[in-house]
């Protein structure tokens, strides 16, 4: 479902700072999140990188430093998150435009969960690189869509409202890498983004009551 809400492209201002990757983690540091968040975030920007690389070898254009910044930073605001409440993915892209005056990289944090917008990944390669690459990784293990997927819907699917927002999401997504395969010739689902071998996965979600 497309939100009231459509976002806009950012293509890259060369006035915007790009952080460099050591930069980026001293950031995620300055903010104390822990490692396992940020063993997550580095997995995150390594699937997106493969990602970048992809496109660039399908002659997309694509700004690879843009993308993998966000991709270390897109969780930022976690950790104060789980600690004092709030919704993390609003609160860390407002700390990377802090950081980084880069409305491009904090728009690929902000919308990390869910894309309210039409999908199309040539007018929003970044923000949607990201948001695929978040569900390939699983705590600090790249897993498939399938498998990440079971574990939201298994921790997260209380109730029925929650089920169904699950369940848009894993939609959204599933387009969101047929997309992403038609135009960069892959079956990304199938990448362990390690080069060592096919990921395995789960078919589709779990079945679970509302009352479980």
């Amino acid at each position: 479902m497309i939100s009231a809400f459509q976002p806009v492209p950012y293509p890259i201002d060369p006035r915007w700072k790009v952080p460099t990757r050591e930069e980026c983690l001293n950031y995620l540091k300055l903010y104390n999140l822990p490692r396992h968040i940020i063993d997550h975030s580095i997995l995150v920007a390594r699937v997106a990188l493969e990602i970048c690389t992809l496109a660039l070898q399908k002659g997309m254009h694509v700004h690879t430093r843009a993308v993998v910044a966000s991709a270390l930073l897109h969780d930022v605001g976690k950790f104060y998150c789980v600690e004092h409440g709030g919704c993390h993915n609003q609160l860390g892209a407002s700390l990377v435009m802090e950081l980084t005056g880069n409305p491009a990289i904090a728009q690929g944090g902000m919308h990390h969960v869910y894309w309210p917008g039409a999908v199309d990944i040539h007018k929003f390669f970044l923000p949607l690189a990201i948001l695929y690459s978040d569900k390939r990784v699983m705590h600090d293990r790249i897993v498939s869509l399938e498998t990440r997927y079971s574990d939201i819907y298994r921790r997260y699917g209380i109730n029925e409202r929650m089920q169904g927002l699950i369940r848009q999401s894993w939609q959204q997504t599933l387009h969101i890498q047929e997309q992403f395969n038609q135009n960069l010739e892959a079956d990304l689902n199938a990448r362990t983004f390690d080069s060592r071998r096919v990921v395995q996965g789960e078919r589709g979600l779990p079945e679970r009551s509302s009352t479980d």
